[in-house]
C-alpha cells in the first residue's frame, strides 16, 4: 500500500483513538449495552414462559370427582363447595383471598353425556369467577380456560394428532443446526448491517464534514499528496473504525441471542458454524463496511457541517434498513448471480447464505468483487470532489 495512504490512515486512526470518549461510545459501549439488554430480555422472557410452582386456590361447586382429580394434576388446589358456600367463595375471589370460583351445573356429567350438538340447545355451562385486578387470578383464569377448551375438544374428537407413546417420541425433525440456521439467517444479516451502518455514521461525517466545519480540510488538501490517496486513506481508516464498532455490537448480539431465545427453544447455538463460515462472514462484513463508508463519505463531502451531513445521510439509512429487512422474508438466499452485483443487497444475501449453511463460493466472490469495485469508484469520485474548490470551500 502506498506510504501516503498509510500516513492518512494513521492520522485518522490517531485522531479517533486519541479521543477516549469516542472510543468508549463508538466501540465498547454498543456491544456491552446490547449484551446486557438482550440478557435482561432473555431472563424476562424465560421467567414469563417458565412454569412456576404456584398453585391457584379454587373453590369448585358441583365439580365431578374425575374433573377435580384432573385439575389437581394440572396444579390447581381444589376446594369443593356447594350452593350454600358459592357466595362466600365469590367474595374471597373479589377480596383476592382465592384465585377462582368454578361453578358446574348440577348433574354436569349426565348433562354432558346426554347433550347433542345438533339439537341447537344451549350446552352445559361452566361459570368461572375470577378477579382481573389480581395477576394470579387472571393467570389462573387463562390457564383454566385453555385447559377447558382442550377438554371440550377432546370430548368431541375421535382421534389424536401426534400422540406420543413415550417421552422419547418426537415429531419435530429439525435439529440444532436447522433451528440455528432458521433464526440466524433471518435476524443477524439485518442486525449486522444496522450495526455496521451505525459504526460508519458515527465517524464518517466527523472525518469529512467535521474537518470542513473546523477548516482543517484545507491544510490537508494543500499538501503534496494525491487526492485519491487522501480519499483511500480516509476510507480505509474509517472502515477499520466502523468494523470495530460493528464487531463489538455483533459479538454482543451473537453472545446473547441463545439466552434471548432460550424461553422458546434450546436448539440455538453459534457453535454450529465452522471457522470457514466465520472467515467468509468477516470478509463480507469488511467489504460491506468499505461500501457504507464510501457512500457516507461521498454524501458528507457535500455538507458544510456535521449536522448537515447527518441530515443528508438519512435517506441512505432508510434504504439500508429496508434492504436489511429483506433477510427476514423469503426462503433463503437468492441463487441468481445478478442479485450479487447490487451493493448492500448482495451483502445481505451472502450473509443469509452463510447463516443458512447454503454457501456458494462463486456468489461470495461476486459480492466481494462487486463491493470492491463500488468502493474504488466511490474513492475516485471522492478524490474528484476533493479537487473541487466549490464543493470543499463553498460557504
Amino acid at each position: 500500500m502506498n506510504s501516503t495512504i498509510l500516513t492518512v490512515m494513521r492520522k485518522e486512526l490517531a485522531r479517533f483513538f486519541g479521543d477516549y470518549r469516542m472510543v468508549m461510545t463508538t466501540i465498547l459501549l454498543p456491544g456491552i449495552l446490547i449484551f446486557v439488554l438482550y440478557q435482561f430480555m432473555g431472563d424476562a422472557m424465560l421467567s414469563q414462559f417458565t412454569t412456576d410452582k404456584f398453585a391457584p386456590k379454587c373453590t369448585a361447586v358441583n365439580i365431578p370427582d374425575d374433573w377435580s382429580a384432573e385439575l389437581k394434576k394440572n396444579g390447581f388446589r381444589i376446594h369443593k363447595g356447594n350452593a350454600d358456600t358459592m357466595d362466600s367463595a365469590r367474595q374471597k375471589v373479589k377480596d383476592q383471598k382465592a384465585e377462582l370460583c368454578i361453578v358446574f351445573p348440577e348433574d354436569f356429567a349426565k348433562q354432558v353425556e346426554e347433550y347433542e350438538v345438533s339439537s341447537g340447545k344451549p350446552a352445559p355451562n361452566i361459570a368461572i369467577y375470577y378477579n382481573s385486578a389480581s395477576t394470579d387470578s387472571a393467570n389462573a383464569y387463562d390457564t383454566l380456560c385453555t385447559y377447558l377448551d382442550q377438554k371440550e375438544s377432546a370430548m368431541a374428537n375421535k382421534f389424536d394428532v401426534n400422540h406420543a407413546d413415550s417421552k422419547a417420541d418426537t415429531f419435530d425433525m429439525a435439529d440444532d443446526k436447522d433451528s440455528t440456521a432458521q433464526l440466524f439467517s433471518s435476524m443477524l444479516p439485518f442486525l449486522l448491517l444496522i450495526f455496521l451502518y451505525s459504526g460508519c455514521i458515527s465517524v464518517a461525517p466527523e472525518s469529512i464534514a467535521g474537518e470542513k466545519e473546523r477548516g482543517t480540510i484545507a491544510s490537508l488538501l494543500i499538501t503534496p499528496v494525491k487526492r485519491s490517496h487522501i480519499a483511500l486513506g480516509k476510507i480505509a481508516a474509517l472502515s477499520i473504525i466502523a468494523l470495530l464498532s460493528g464487531a463489538s455490537s455483533a459479538i454482543g448480539t451473537i453472545a446473547s441471542v441463545p439466552k434471548l431465545m432460550s424461553a422458546s427453544t434450546n436448539k440455538i447455538s453459534g457453535t454450529s458454524y465452522g471457522v470457514d463460515d466465520y472467515i467468509m462472514l468477516g470478509i463480507i462484513i469488511l467489504s460491506t463496511a468499505l461500501v457504507l463508508v464510501t457512500l457516507i463519505a461521498l454524501i458528507s463531502a457535500f455538507a458544510k457541517t456535521i449536522k448537515e451531513a447527518q441530515t443528508y445521510v438519512t435517506p441512505l439509512m432508510i434504504v439500508v434498513m429496508l434492504i436489511g429487512i429483506t433477510s427476514m422474508f423469503g426462503s433463503g438466499a437468492r441463487s441468481q448471480i445478478y442479485y450479487y452485483l447490487i451493493p448492500i443487497y448482495n451483502s445481505v444475501q451472502s450473509m443469509v447464505g452463510i447463516f443458512s449453511f447454503h454457501v456458494h463460493g462463486s456468489l461470495i466472490l461476486t459480492t466481494i468483487a462487486s463491493n470492491l469495485v463500488v468502493t474504488a469508484i466511490g474513492a475516485a469520485c471522492l478524490a474528484k470532489m476533493f479537487d473541487s474548490e466549490y464543493i470543499m470551500f463553498h460557504k
